[in-house]
């Protein structure tokens, strides 16, 4: 079965687009099989209305939605999305989404949730289908479900909190309910991510698991590379190198240093995501 990623929203444009498409800080992937359309992540804002326009692709012909994790950039456009749907769509969330994210950046504490009320979201259209392990969506494509912590290396990011009610303090927020989509290609694991906050390496040999494919094929989304600690980025990177992946397509959370390191490491299996950006397989 042939599959098509294309990047719907990410945080920059590239220059020979030749099409009017927003970008944002956010991320929103839409993954084809020519039977289904799954779209996983929807941005920050209803900018995901215009990409998808320029895209040929109609709110009320995505057939379900997948969010990666709580985090506003994530899921801010969901609200958008459902209201010109105007239909009943499932939904894909961890039972931890709603959480109280916050984030310590800047020196300031600051709340980066999902921007909306569930039952809001749920007047809108929104079919939620609330999951914890993994769980096959589509033919040869599964959700995550919570990614277990195995390596050493992938600590997350210590700017992430969660209010610790029985401590009355913040805590690290593990983010338990990062996910991503699993898909077996045929030619190996494909992973599409939205932040990685489970850990890059921790996601692939999850879904190697899951899915039972024995190789990795290819990577596309964010990595959460660039928050981090040059040493892990580092030892991240090795591992991945590792893997011997056909293609690695990053984008969001990576940043441009991250984005250019891992061009010098793949070569030409590197694929900068921006909006607009089809990966087939």
């Amino acid at each position: 079965m042939p599959f098509k990623v294309t990047v719907v929203i990410d945080n920059c444009v590239p220059t020979h687009s030749g099409l009017p498409f927003l970008a944002e800080h956010g991320l929103a992937m839409l993954v084809e099989t020519g039977k289904s359309r799954l779209l996983l992540d929807t941005g920050q804002t209803a900018a995901i209305l215009n990409n998808l326009s320029l895209l040929g692709v109609a709110p009320d012909s995505i057939d379900a939605i997948a969010l990666s994790h709580g985090h506003y950039d994530h899921t801010g456009g969901l609200f958008y999305l459902l209201k010109h749907a105007a239909k009943r769509t499932p939904v894909f969330t961890h039972e931890d989404a709603f959480a109280e994210h916050c984030s310590l950046a800047r020196g300031q504490r600051r709340f980066i949730g999902i921007p909306y009320r569930k039952e809001q979201l749920t007047s809108l259209g929104a079919d939620w289908k609330t999951i914890r392990h993994p769980q096959e969506i589509f033919p040869q494509i599964w959700i995550s479900g919570s990614v277990p912590r195995q390596t050493d290396f992938e600590t997350g990011d210590a700017k992430l909190v969660v209010h610790n009610a029985a401590e009355h303090c913040d805590c690290q927020d593990e983010l338990d309910d990062d996910m991503a989509l699993f898909i077996d290609s045929g030619k190996g694991l494909v992973v599409v991510s939205g932040c990685t906050h489970a850990g890059l390496v921790n996601m692939v040999e999850y879904g190697l698991k899951v899915t039972g494919c024995r190789q990795l094929h290819g990577w596309i989304g964010g990595t959460h590379l660039g928050p981090l600690t040059r040493e892990q980025q580092e030892q991240t990177i090795a591992r991945l190198q590792a893997f011997q992946p056909e293609f690695v397509a990053a984008n969001h959370c990576t940043g441009f240093p991250m984005m250019a390191r891992l061009q010098q490491v793949f070569g030409e299996r590197f694929i900068p995501a921006f909006v607009g950006t089809s990966i087939q397989f």
